[in-house]
């Protein structure tokens, strides 16, 4: 990687440690919810697939998984305020119970934006987890039923986050020191 991933100096901010304990704790609330319900979990990709991954093996329910795939930052450190669609559920969610798993929310633009395309889907009901959320990067109110960490308004990578596709794999979230 000889380019400007070089020299990006990443600071730990939340540790592998402190993210599985607190999974843990939602997967305990989502399980006391769902209890003797279907559920349909829905991965916000690409983002938090590991986030994904390790809170539903956490909830004990009968479930099934989907994917949808969105984005909004197009190799940028920024959102760029318009939300695009990569990827559609693959089964209907009309009278299902829904949980909407998102790696992160800080404009609530996506989280929104998702919100309004699954309503019409006549979904029994949409439950929504966050593992990160950026309350001072607000733009637009968005309904978040749980959520693991507020942060700060920094740009972050780590535990699926990403910064031109790099640093998904770390264990970790980590703010970026010196992004311009």
């Amino acid at each position: 990687m000889k380019n400007d991933l070089d020299n990006l100096q990443l600071k730990t901010i939340i540790t592998e440690k402190e993210i599985q304990k607190r999974i843990k704790e939602i997967a305990t609330a989502l399980t006391d919810k769902f209890q003797k319900k279907s559920l349909v979990a829905v991965c916000v990709l690409k983002g938090s697939f590991i986030f994904f991954s390790d809170l539903i093996r956490q909830i004990d329910c009968d479930m099934t998984c989907e994917f949808i795939g969105l984005s909004s930052y197009q190799n940028h450190h920024q959102s760029s305020g318009e939300v695009k669609m990569t990827l559609d559920l693959n089964t209907a969610i009309e009278g299902k119970h829904v949980l909407l798993v998102e790696d992160i929310i800080d404009t609530g633009l996506t989280m929104n934006y998702l919100q309004e395309i699954l309503q019409p889907r006549k979904p029994k009901s949409i439950t929504t987890v966050t593992l990160l959320h950026k309350p001072d990067a607000k733009k637009v109110d968005c309904k978040i039923d749980q959520v693991g960490f507020k942060i700060p308004n920094d740009f972050v990578v780590g535990y699926g986050l990403d910064y031109q596709n790099y640093y998904r794999h770390l264990p970790y979230i980590a703010r970026v020191e010196n992004l311009n």
